[in-house]
């Protein structure tokens, strides 16, 4: 039996709790200054706090070897399991001739490039994000925004800025369940808490996309399809997370948002409507279709850009025309998430959900873990859950071959697909497994809950120390997931030794931390190569590192009153 031990350095807190930060110090130093790609960074801060947990710590080295594993396999199953699911069924509907359909859709409702910010790169990034994720929704929504007529480094910065309200419930929800796994707090309470959270930046991101398009014009002429948008997903977002299923979070969200522009616009239009940058026209006036030579254009580049980049899909599929499908190609293009939906909601009905959990559910003991924590108690992150048929993947798994199935895509073509999306993905999976062997090297030999502990001596400050750890940690390593993979249990420690609920300081990591994903260097880089401004990221930083640090404070303000009486009822 190993026992952690709080301050194994030279029997002081300080000390050892500085020791405790150096793999995080150094995971930020390769990242943020000497631009290490994310992988090898993870590798060698993974070592030094192995050689740290062994000879720091004095945990056992077969144990330190044990812990490396079971976090390289948290990694696969059930995060990558979810990962490499969701982006298979995105590339199954690139692969077809619907994905076109659902972009011709969209850009067909409105002429009025504030009102296709909404849609574009609010409402189908959102979608977007809940499969593909990785800079999929920013490159795609750029290109899309460019081909309508919006300037190349505006439909950058708009894509960017819009990609932070559904990250928290991104991939699936990926980054909550992470959270679950390194904390062993309730998945439920996680997702409602975060639920309770995220809405509110959510309410006012529309209006701060319109603003970005066309300054206080546009406000004072958008403003109520504004609110509509912001408020339909608020709403969707919160029901979604705290009463449905935490999973379905951000494609229930887009697609009830959808819906309701799509009605607000049937009865009201703005004023004036502004079609290509810098010509406002009467609504009343006939629009043309999107112009060719920026269509043209723009998909040349981000025909290159995709070549360029490893997670970012070969966008030459996104056309400039603008018309209308027929109503059967619409229903098919949505298909894969009508699917979706009725598959985690069938998965959800209680007898369903009964057996799935009998049949499908394995508990067991990770071998060679034999761990307890400071006070005596065994640590909880020993014991595995493997949900193998109810688990996120496995549905989404079921919801692809169902996505085939409809669009007629034989066997051979889906594997193809299937086995190019692991490649695509190769060093995402190289990142990630090792993101979680160090988050469970770190937890589970104490450094964590040293460095939670040290945290706890700013006491009530803490409230205001969490958003920015977690916002720090996204900008970072620019993924929510490995965020609360590194700094959930850190966040969740701290709360409980100075009095606050864990439950909202290990949401708020995820919550707060989203509004760095925009100052992310991947993103930059990612939204850059989209639009053809190779080597703009120090431009795209400066233009948002504003907006990024103002939604910070309001979500701070937050979550602070919901750690006093004045807000702390809407604490699961």
């Amino acid at each position: 039996m190993f026992q952690q031990i709080l301050d194994p350095i030279a029997g002081s807190l300080l000390l050892s709790a500085l020791c405790a930060a150096l793999p995080l110090v150094l995971l930020f130093v390769l990242l943020g200054v000497f631009r290490v790609k994310a992988a090898k960074a993870a590798i060698a801060s993974l070592a030094l706090s192995f050689v740290l947990a062994v000879a720091g710590w004095r945990m056992p080295l077969d144990q330190a070897l044990s812990a490396t594993a079971a976090g390289i396999f948290y990694g696969l199953f059930p995060i990558l399991w979810i990962l490499v699911n969701a982006l298979w069924i995105y590339k199954l509907t690139v692969a077809t001739p619907w994905f076109n359909a659902l972009g011709r859709t969209i850009r067909s409702i409105s002429n009025d490039l504030r009102v296709l910010s909404i849609l574009i790169a609010f409402c189908f990034g959102a979608l977007l994000e809940s499969l593909a994720g990785f800079g999929a929704p920013v490159a795609i929504s750029a290109a899309m925004l460019m081909a309508a007529g919006m300037k190349p480094l505006k439909s950058a910065v708009v894509s960017l800025l819009a990609n932070t309200a559904p990250v928290a419930f991104g991939a699936m929800a990926a980054p909550i369940i992470a959270l679950n796994g390194v904390t062993g707090l309730p998945l439920h309470d996680l997702s409602a808490m975060a639920g309770r959270q995220t809405p509110f930046i959510a309410l006012i991101v529309p209006l701060l996309l319109v603003f970005i398009v066309d300054g206080k014009r546009g406000v004072k002429q958008t403003w109520p399809v504004a609110l509509v948008a912001g408020g339909a997903f608020a709403a969707a977002q919160f029901v979604t997370s705290n009463f449905l299923a935490v999973e379905l979070t951000d494609v229930v969200a887009a697609v009830v948002t959808v819906a309701a522009v799509l009605l607000m616009l049937k009865a009201w239009q703005p004023k004036e409507s502004v079609r290509v940058e810098g010509s406002v026209q009467d609504a009343s006036v006939p629009a043309m279709a999107g112009g060719k030579s920026a269509g043209s254009n723009g998909g040349q580049e981000r025909t290159t850009a995709g070549g360029r980049q490893g997670s970012v899909p070969d966008l030459s599929g996104v056309p400039a025309d603008n018309t209308r499908p027929a109503p059967r190609e619409v229903w098919l293009a949505v298909a894969p998430y009508l699917i979706i939906i009725a598959v985690f909601s069938i998965a959800q009905i209680p007898f369903i959900k009964t057996w799935l959990g009998q049949v499908g559910t394995t508990t067991f003991a990770w071998p060679g873990l034999h761990i307890e924590d400071s006070d005596g108690k065994a640590v909880a992150a020993t014991k595995f859950k493997l949900d193998h048929l109810k688990s996120t993947g496995t549905l989404l798994l079921l919801s692809g071959l169902l996505t085939m199935a409809l669009y007629k895509i034989s066997a051979i073509k889906g594997l193809g697909i299937y086995w190019e999306t692991l490649k695509q993905l190769r060093w995402t999976i190289l990142t990630v497994t090792t993101v979680l062997a160090l988050s469970f090297v770190m937890n589970l030999s104490g450094q964590t809950t040293t460095l939670g502990f040290a945290l706890a001596s700013a006491g009530g400050f803490f409230a205001l120390l969490s958003p920015l750890i977690g916002w720090i940690g996204v900008a970072l390593t620019g993924s929510d997931t490995s965020s609360n993979s590194l700094f959930g249990q850190m966040q969740a420690t701290a709360a409980g030794q100075t009095g606050l609920s864990p439950i909202l300081m290990a949401a708020a990591n995820s919550s707060a931390g989203v509004m760095g994903k925009m100052l992310s260097l991947q993103n930059l880089a990612v939204a850059a190569a989209a639009v053809g401004l190779e080597g703009a990221e120090g431009t795209l930083f400066r233009k948002l590192i504003g907006w990024s640090l103002g939604l910070l404070a309001l979500i701070t303000v937050l979550i602070v009153l919901q750690s006093t009486p004045v807000l702390g009822w809407m604490v699961p």
